[in-house]
């Protein structure tokens, strides 16, 4: 759905406002003529009153973020947006009991009981509200900010590295990508694999987040098999003065034997880098890796050619 401009908005606002009025009149003149009772008059206005309040307030809130986003910053509009959202909700619900002249006390007493059958029922929802709400004031995250939410609910995977079917590291897993929204019951994360998941804010508030910016150093670890016949000293000499070479490499990597099959070996390289993404730094890594690896193997191919001509020509 494509975003609407601030025109459009006020647009819709004045036409909902228009509707109302018009809609109100309609059920005064109806009253007047009897068709309707007298006494129900006042529910049909509270529920004109408390439609056009929600959603003039949610296009007011969408307003804010569109317009001050440019003069205060995104994240700050955004959580403006939602305040005068919250809001616009509370002044929706008393204009609605004030208008079916239900007194504070009465109210008070009535939403006693249907609170704690409405609480019982939507626990999970009101967990959410209230989990927004905290979001916004203690703000761990903001809107365009680059996270990696990570809980308990999802557990830990472990990994499998051809050919092993077995490894002691662990992976924790997790949705990484940037803020685009934060409402009362979602936050919204428009992730690496460009698809945006809403996340209860409920799990958001208990999450661990890892807050990524442009001047973050990852150390990331890349795993290459290599056969046996070529010795690790050789290959670890060649490999580590061209990877140091990259431009978002830090200091000296580091290099592992890690485990071993009857033919081959797993070297790891591990590298300090100043990057937000391991996958570009890993690619190209494994590229200079594989064409090292056909270089040394060219060489040695050479010196048995040439070692094998000087024994048929010392014959």
């Amino acid at each position: 759905m494509a975003k609407l401009s601030i025109r459009q908005i006020i647009a819709i606002i004045l036409s909902t406002i228009i509707t109302a009025i018009l809609v109100g009149i309609g059920v005064f003149l109806l009253a007047s003529f009897k068709i309707i009772p007298a006494n129900f008059t006042a529910y049909f206005y509270a529920a004109i009153w408390f439609v056009a309040a929600i959603v003039v307030t949610y296009l007011i809130s969408n307003i804010i973020k569109l317009r001050f986003s440019h003069i205060i910053g995104e994240a700050n509009a955004g959580n403006i947006s939602f305040i005068a959202r919250l809001l616009g909700y509370v002044i929706a619900f008393v204009g609605f009991f004030a208008l079916v002249r239900v007194s504070i006390g009465a109210a008070l007493a009535a939403g006693g009981f249907a609170g704690l059958v409405l609480g019982l029922a939507s626990q999970d929802v009101l967990a959410n509200i209230f989990g927004g709400i905290m979001l916004v004031f203690s703000r761990p995250y903001k809107l365009g900010d680059r996270i990696t939410v990570s809980t308990w609910q999802y557990g830990l995977e472990a990994p499998t590295y051809p050919p092993k079917f077995f490894s002691n590291d662990f992976l924790i897993p997790g949705y990484t990508g940037e803020v685009i929204d934060i409402s009362l019951l979602y936050t919204t994360i428009y992730t690496d694999d460009k698809v945006p998941v809403k996340i209860p804010n409920s799990i958001m508030i208990q999450a661990a987040i890892f807050v990524h910016n442009q001047e973050e150093k990852r150390q990331v670890r890349t795993k290459y098999e290599i056969s046996k016949d070529l010795e690790p000293e050789i290959v670890i000499n060649a490999l580590k003065e061209k990877i140091k070479k990259l431009d978002y490499v830090i200091g000296e990597p580091s290099f592992k034997v890690l485990e071993t099959t009857f033919n081959t070996y797993i070297l790891g390289i591990d590298t300090l880098c100043k990057t937000i993404y391991e996958e570009p730094v890993r690619d190209q890594i494994l590229r200079i890796t594989m064409k090292t690896m056909k270089e040394i193997q060219e060489k040695q191919k050479q010196m048995q050619n040439n070692g094998g001509k000087q024994i048929q020509a010392s014959k």
